[in-house]
């Protein structure tokens, strides 16, 4: 497979690639096909309406949550403790920073990589703000929020009673 099968083209020269695939693999053709005419009704949405950063959803995280305190931990490949920002005001947990691109983008032919601001908003209640502690190791946020005392007296088990 060629480098140039691999990219999203923009104009109707990606019909005669398909074309010209049909006489090998029937399905390969149906797949470009398809993903090209999917590529082609996405492209007129605006992704940044969606959500503050250009991509949604980046960084991902994952959250877990116990009596005694919320862990946020977030993926953030490529970038080190000073491309981060960790702010805990109203409630909220905001996770901001900004990736660089390592190229120009006159050197660049083709990327799936993103590149530039982001920030993710996480709610969270009843934190002990002074407690708060962050880790940043091998890519990987780690924030620990541990709950006030009053939080974790709020918890309340309920029994589940079978039929």
């Amino acid at each position: 497979m060629a480098l140039r099968d691999l990219v999203p083209w923009k104009d109707s020269s990606r019909n005669v690639a398909v074309q010209r695939n049909q006489t090998g693999n029937p399905f390969l053709a149906l797949h470009r096909e398809m993903n090209r005419m999917f590529d082609e009704a996405f492209r007129s949405f605006d992704i940044s309406s969606f959500g503050s950063s250009g991509m949604i959803g980046w960084p991902s995280v994952e959250l877990n949550e116990t009596d005694k305190e919320v862990k946020v931990v977030a993926e953030l490949p490529g970038l080190d403790q000073n491309d981060v920002a960790l702010e805990l005001s109203d409630g909220v947990l905001t996770i901001s920073g900004e990736k660089k691109s390592e190229t120009e983008d006159k050197q660049r032919f083709f990327s799936e990589r993103y590149y530039g601001r982001f920030e993710r908003r996480i709610p969270v209640d009843d934190i002990d703000q002074e407690k708060v502690a962050a880790l940043f190791k091998n890519g990987v946020l780690t924030v620990t929020l541990p709950k006030l005392p009053t939080a974790q007296r709020k918890v309340k088990r309920i029994a589940i009673n079978g039929k």
